[in-house]
């Protein structure tokens, strides 16, 4: 099984995992209450509109926004939910469940890290040592999509790359994930009750480029909304991922990032400079 993780995060970035000890009647409850804020009316969601990157509840829409004369097609709601939990007081139930949620996802993105160390060959909590994990940031990010009239002219969310170690992911029963893989894109059929799972940016830099963070994008349909609940973990904000030393050594690799604290990486991928370039490609170290 182990051998299975790392040859998934070495060759796709990507996985599914079944049989993970969370009821899949809390995931439904979860997209439910994501459903029921999503339609709340606009004046009651007008006071978690920021722009502040790490402001505990945040929620906005990406409608008509013009980017590569595609437009964006998606309304969405950030909550932080570790290391300190926040939580909306409407619509009724959401706190509740999304605590339970969090708790659960944050248990198996533990146990996932765990495996991809000793996939590594390292100890089981290697990663969640070095990356402070004790402390570290779990967003739960609700992406809402409504039917679209003319999909072939918008797009969920662009194409990017993940800035935590490990996403966990699930949706409602409209697909719409792509991943790209040998340059193609691939559409993701879940399977029912399973978290879809990729590997970030983070995880990437420490693995010096062994374990890779996947462009993946989200389309839009003209049938149903669509939502999914993409849950990043990352390290805490204050500390920086670098290589990780034993497997330079093992490998006979140098290291090919700089360190960069996940709170500047974060602030980094928000930035006009990511348009210009990928966020890992300002810490790559050049070769002379």
């Amino acid at each position: 099984m182990i051998q299975k993780l790392g040859k998934a995060c070495q060759e796709w970035g990507f996985f599914q995992v079944i049989n993970h000890g969370v009821p899949e009647s809390l995931m439904k409850q979860m997209i439910d209450a994501c459903q029921r804020f999503f339609e709340l009316p606009e004046e009651e969601k007008k006071e978690f509109h920021t722009k502040n990157l790490l402001d505990p509840i945040k929620c906005g829409t990406s409608f008509n926004v013009a980017i590569d004369k595609v437009r964006l097609w998606r309304d969405y709601l950030k909550v932080i939910a570790h290391p300190k939990f926040n939580s909306l007081y409407k619509p009724a139930g959401y706190s509740e469940v999304s605590l339970e949620f969090s708790k659960r996802t944050r248990a198996v993105a533990t146990e996932i890290l765990n495996g991809i160390s000793e996939s590594l060959g390292l100890e089981a909590d290697y990663i969640t040592k070095a990356m402070n994990w004790d402390r570290g940031c779990q967003i739960l990010a609700a992406n809402y999509y409504p039917a679209c009239p003319q999909p072939d002219l918008a797009i969920g969310i662009p194409p990017h790359t993940d800035h935590g170690l490990v996403t966990l992911l699930i949706q409602n029963d409209m697909c719409g994930l792509e991943v790209k893989h040998n340059d193609q894109w691939v559409l993701v059929n879940a399977a029912p009750g399973a978290f879809i799972v990729n590997v970030g940016d983070q995880m990437q830099i420490l693995t010096n480029d062994k374990y890779k963070s996947i462009w993946h994008r989200a389309t839009v349909n003209n049938t149903a909304t669509r939502i999914s609940i993409a849950v990043p973990h990352g390290p805490a904000l204050d500390t920086p991922a670098v290589p990780i030393p034993e497997l330079l050594e093992k490998e006979g690799e140098k290291a090919k990032y700089i360190g960069m604290t996940y709170e500047k990486f974060m602030e980094l991928q928000a930035s006009p400079a990511a348009y210009m370039m990928p966020c890992l490609d300002h810490l790559r170290v050049k070769d002379n």
